[in-house]
């Protein structure tokens, strides 16, 4: 009898642990990201998403604040329209003038502000916000997004720790672009098309840019399957515990 009351216990435990690595590991990726459609490549054009999830189960999201990277500032930053929320774009001055297609850029998006104007990102979902971005830097690997999420009771989440090489992933970290070598001409396609509007309301000329064939999604897998190869593991291992503890006490109970 107390042989099987061990062993039920065992299994509940098991079951609950697994649970929590599952429920932890959901809750550790519940945060704003920015990711691309496509390629980020760099010194071209891209499309991104940023992604925003609601954490909370008794309130709504109803605003986004973007601050964009200054140490890389970018030229053009054109939002798409999502509906039931209104979007400002904030410039700032530049200590040093970006070069875009021969002309001197003196200053240049510093802040994108997402509003809630008839919608809300209710608990239990989340909303992507589109932007083309460009032209992206070449001496660099990576863009820091420092996101603001605002929720209707005034709770105001800040998305703004950057992780340190080696370290572990911080609580709030700030939303990472991942920039890969630039191969051939053209970034984006619709990036491309987009920037050769503002370059023409800009400069009075357009930027031929080049289509490319199909869109990747390699990064956004590679995280699902980063997260799906971890969270088995884990359970690979309390399920291995459950069957070690299970032997030891069936033979005792044989001995017996």
């Amino acid at each position: 009898m107390n042989v099987t009351r061990l062993s039920s216990r065992l299994a509940l435990v098991g079951g609950a642990a697994v649970s929590s690595v599952l429920l932890l590991s959901s809750a550790s990726y519940a945060h704003v990201t920015v990711q691309p459609q496509g390629e980020a490549a760099k010194g071209k054009y891209a499309t991104v998403n940023f992604k925003v999830p609601n954490e909370r189960d008794s309130a709504s999201t109803v605003k986004l604040e973007v601050t964009l990277p200054k140490d890389h500032p970018l030229a053009s930053v054109m939002p798409q329209p999502v509906p039931g929320w209104t979007v400002v774009v904030e410039k700032a001055k530049l200590a040093t003038p970006l070069d875009l297609h021969g002309k001197k850029i003196t200053e240049a998006p510093s802040k994108i502000t997402w509003t809630a104007n008839g919608s809300k990102i209710g608990p239990g979902q989340f909303q992507q916000f589109p932007v083309s971005l460009g032209r992206l830097p070449e001496n660099t690997d990576q863009l820091v997004f420092k996101a603001l999420q605002t929720y209707d009771n005034d709770e105001v989440v800040r998305w703004i720790e950057e992780a340190e090489e080696g370290a572990a992933e911080p609580d709030s970290p700030a939303p990472v672009l991942k920039l890969s070598a630039a191969e051939g001409k053209g970034g984006s396609a619709g990036a491309e098309q987009a920037d050769d509007g503002n370059d023409k309301n800009e400069n009075g000329k357009n930027e031929s840019g080049e289509n490319e064939s199909g869109q990747k999604t390699a990064a956004a897998s590679g995280d699902v399957s980063d997260t799906t190869a971890r969270v088995l593991g884990v359970v690979g291992i309390l399920v291995g515990a459950a069957g070690v503890a299970f032997a030891v006490v069936s033979g005792r109970r044989r001995s017996a």
